[in-house]
């Protein structure tokens, strides 16, 4: 819809996206899978995130692709292990700028310019930029995109800040990997619903939604910040500078996540998430108030005691 695409258009150049070539999906896997077929074939590597989203592990798996994880602390990927990571058999790169999820690590600008700078010598890798929370992050969106490499998109996912039924995501890119997109597309769906595209745009383009976004981004980093605060009073470490997510390392996963449980409180283990990376289990904190954080923490603090599950 020539309307979204307009508005979409607007977004990523303010977010010093280049968008010449923009296109619609059915929400941010869709695109990322659509983007690999079109870049790899089996066997190759597609470099990820470690620890990361599990459906990123599950969607590289399913297309015949070997995930190849890649170290990050609070500023996302680290340059050195990108390029120890960048072998010949490596295709593609899935960077998740802000709120990367587990561990809410939200990219600097003095990081981006060092992962664009090693990026820039595999013109061969397609480069895909996922921004899964936008407005809502609570951080300023940086990209790997300026300047663009050879073959890259960012992808913006509409479902975690207007609602997880809209399955839509906005795609910029190069002109190529857009048009093979497109024309992938109309070979099957063909089309990205357009009563969805309208209220995606209804939606995202009400003058009073900024407001909302920002409000939103507000209350997500309190809540975030105040388990942070919580844990800390027991001395116990959490992750999380953006996004809905706490990330705290542990030594034992599944002793730590039945302990809580007995407590009441429902935790993912970290072992779906990660590769390489140390034990952890993740803390959504969207919906969790400060009260609540405070008893969480004591809870936690009372099952590391228990179970012996110490921090690691």
């Amino acid at each position: 819809m020539r309307s979204l695409i307009a508005f979409a258009t607007a977004e990523f150049e303010a977010d010093g996206i280049p968008a010449a070539a923009v296109t619609v999906t059915s929400g941010a896997l869709d695109a990322t899978e659509r983007v690999l077929r079109e870049h790899t074939r089996a066997g190759d590597r597609v470099i990820v995130e470690d620890p990361t989203l599990p459906a990123f592990l599950d969607l590289v798996a399913s297309l015949g692709l070997t995930p190849q994880p890649c170290a990050i602390d609070h500023e996302g990927l680290l340059p050195d292990a990108l390029d120890r990571a960048l072998s010949p058999q490596a295709r593609g790169v899935i960077v998740t700028p802000r709120a990367q999820n587990p561990t809410g690590a939200t990219m600097s600008t003095r990081r981006a310019g060092d992962l664009a700078r090693v990026l820039r010598r595999r013109p061969r890798v397609v480069l895909i930029e996922i921004d899964p929370v936008g407005p809502v992050s609570g951080s300023p969106m940086v990209t790997l995109t300026d300047p663009p490499p050879e073959h890259w998109v960012s992808i913006k996912s509409t479902s975690k800040f207007l609602g997880p039924d809209l399955r839509v995501a906005v795609v910029a890119g190069d002109a190529t990997t857009i048009a093979r997109v497109e024309r992938r597309q109309s070979l099957g769906v063909r089309w990205v619903s357009h009563l969805l595209q309208r209220l995606t745009l209804t939606l995202w383009s009400d003058p009073s939604s900024g407001r909302r976004f920002a409000r939103a981004a507000d209350v997500y980093a309190q809540r975030r910040q105040a388990l942070i605060d919580a844990l800390a009073t027991y001395n116990i470490t959490g992750h999380g500078r953006s996004g809905l997510n706490v990330w705290i390392p542990v030594r034992e996963e599944t002793a730590t996540v039945q302990a809580l449980a007995e407590s009441g409180w429902g935790v993912a283990a970290g072992e779906r998430f990660r590769l390489r990376s140390v034990p952890a289990i993740r803390v959504t904190t969207s919906a969790l108030v400060p009260d609540e954080a405070q008893r969480f923490a004591a809870d936690f603090a009372a099952a590391l005691r228990s179970r012996a599950a110490a921090p690691a």
